[in-house]
């Protein structure tokens, strides 16, 4: 059994508690984070077992409605992606940096889980939702090499909810420390 992961994405705080609820008692699926996040939208991230979480996902799709700003299923899902979006910050081994900013939360875990297995980067953080606006960004490290490779799958797979994309070769000391 491999771990999933799945999130609805609302842009109503009131149907997003709604439909929390109606995910949960859907399926087994475990509640990582259910939040309300800057603009007045909501979000539901939930993990299991892959069918779990598809027909968690599709009761949250329907109970949403039209308040559903964006979804996700993420099957096979990195471990890695899940420790950062649950604020498990890597500062380790920094070499070149990318930063890859999407119009979605969903758009930056999906972006993530993608980027990370291109190639050999690590995930340095992936920010969804709060005091950015309901946006969602992530941070990458290796090799340029690989970062380039891996901003350029998260780019190609999520370019319509992308607002930019940059890789540092070599960032200063000073911006890793703030990180």
């Amino acid at each position: 059994m491999s771990l999933a992961i799945g999130l609805v994405e609302l842009n109503s705080i009131a149907r997003g508690i709604e439909t929390c609820d109606n995910m949960v008692k859907a399926a087994r699926v475990d509640l990582i984070r259910s939040s309300a996040i800057c603009p007045g939208k909501y979000m539901i991230l939930i993990g299991g077992d892959t069918g779990d979480v598809k027909t968690s996902v599709a009761e949250g799709v329907r109970c949403a409605g039209r308040n559903r700003v964006d979804d996700l299923i993420l099957p096979n899902v990195h471990p890695s992606v899940l420790k950062a979006v649950k604020g498990e910050v890597c500062r380790d081994h920094i070499r070149a940096l990318g930063v890859l900013e999407f119009r979605t939360v969903s758009a930056a875990v999906i972006a993530a889980d993608v980027a990370v297995k291109e190639a050999g980067i690590s995930l340095v953080r992936v920010r969804i939702g709060n005091g950015i606006g309901g946006k969602g960004y992530i941070i990458l490290t290796g090799d340029t090499g690989e970062v380039k490779a891996s901003a350029a799958a998260a780019e190609t797979i999520c370019a319509d909810k992308l607002i930019h994309s940059v890789v540092i070769p070599h960032p200063s000391e000073a911006l890793v420390q703030k990180l």
